[in-house]
């Protein structure tokens, strides 16, 4: 992964999070298996599996914390003297914890259709997960501080790579420069059509708006695909 070294971007911004992952450690795990919810003895709805990605200190756990309807699992571990050397804290000198397998939480969109949300790690070290939590995902939100912009690239190049419909979610930290969607996109030179939209990770309806997004997108490629994959065959005979 991070194969985008020549990307580039504009001078950061100062100190100042949207993003702290200082929330209480909490459980939570889904009603039912993904796919389906209980509802009156029968099995109905829809629940789509969801990777919430990005950087080391981007503000992953706060946003699934702050949209799970559910209390959130999630499986911090205190940043160590050993990690020193690895963890990059460079603009997040006051984070403390990092996570160190997922975060979990869930959020009904509307009637009949529920997000699973699988937060992944952000150092290096645990980019082995990401393989085993991307199975089955309808789509990722990569996010993204226009401060440390690079930190994002290995996010951006797995999901091209393995054409998993994402979102570029820039998480408006206080104080950081402010930069529109369009020189965000061009300075991660992502493909056209991927959406970049700026977001405040503590805030649930932003969170939402953003949820809403990427479900919307990942639809239209899925169904793109599909149409595409039919064509010839409907078109034969």
């Amino acid at each position: 992964m991070g194969q985008h070294d020549n990307r580039t971007f504009g001078s950061a911004g100062s100190a100042g999070r949207a993003g702290d992952a200082d929330t209480e450690a909490g459980a939570g795990a889904p009603d039912a298996e993904p796919g389906t919810v209980e509802e009156d003895g029968e099995l109905a709805a829809l629940a789509l599996k969801i990777l919430v990605a990005g950087g080391f200190g981007v503000g992953k756990t706060t946003l699934v914390g702050a949209v799970s309807e559910i209390r959130p699992l999630r499986t911090e571990e205190q940043l160590s003297e050993a990690g020193e050397l690895v963890d990059d804290t460079d603009g997040v000198d006051h984070k403390t914890t990092t996570t160190v397998a997922m975060d979990f939480g869930r959020i009904t969109i509307r009637s009949g259709l529920s997000l699973y949300l699988f937060g992944t790690p952000g150092q290096d070290r645990f980019w082995f997960l990401w393989d085993e939590l991307s199975t089955g995902a309808l789509g990722a939100v990569v996010l993204a501080d226009t401060r440390r912009l690079e930190d994002c690239f290995p996010a951006v190049d797995y999901f091209e790579h393995r054409r998993i419909p994402f979102v570029v979610a820039v998480n408006c930290f206080t104080e950081a420069r402010r930069y529109g969607a369009h020189d965000v996109s061009r300075a991660l030179d992502l493909e056209q059509g991927t959406p970049v939209v700026l977001c405040d990770a503590r805030d649930r309806d932003s969170g939402k708006e953003v949820l809403i997004r990427l479900v919307e997108y990942a639809g239209r490629v899925h169904t793109a695909r599909l149409l595409d994959s039919v064509g010839p065959q409907a078109g034969s005979g």
